[in-house]
């Protein structure tokens, strides 16, 4: 019970910050990404102080033997860079560029501007139960071949 408190607190003090820094407004995505027109440098001092931040707790926290509500680190097991991995960017880059959401901000704007959020939230989740489809039917192919 702890642990889902502790994931609560930490969520919504990150959706205070997302909404905090406008974040949670595709418009200052989109503006990032307009070099040429209406430019705002804003995601990119959002992302640098959180890239700060992790790089000098980080490091700390994973000295620890194990979290402090978890019986161990749950870090990622492969490092291999495949088509999966660049597929997978790709079309989150070209989601996030089109759209101006991340999954992130994308719960915080259900909120403050549910009409887009929603929708967007929906399509997320439909993709990653498409990709689980695909990738159970894809194993159960290839166990059926032997």
């Amino acid at each position: 019970m702890a642990r889902h408190l502790i994931a609560l607190i930490a969520g919504g003090i990150f959706g205070f910050g997302l909404s905090l820094s406008h974040m949670v407004d595709p418009n200052k995505v989109l503006d990032f990404l307009d070099l040429p027109g209406t430019w705002d440098p804003s995601l990119a001092l959002v992302m640098g102080g959180a890239l700060a931040v992790t790089a000098v707790t980080f490091p700390l926290i994973l000295r620890r033997p194990m979290p402090l509500f978890d019986q161990r680190f749950h870090m990622p097991t492969t490092t291999a860079v495949d088509t999966r991995l660049l597929g997978g960017a790709a079309l989150f880059g070209l989601g996030w560029g089109l759209s101006g959401y991340c999954p992130g901000p994308a719960l915080g704007a259900i909120v403050v501007n549910w009409q887009e959020g929603v929708p967007f939230v929906a399509a997320v989740v439909i993709g990653g139960m498409a990709v689980d489809f695909y990738e159970l039917s894809r194993t159960a192919r290839a166990t059926a071949d032997g």
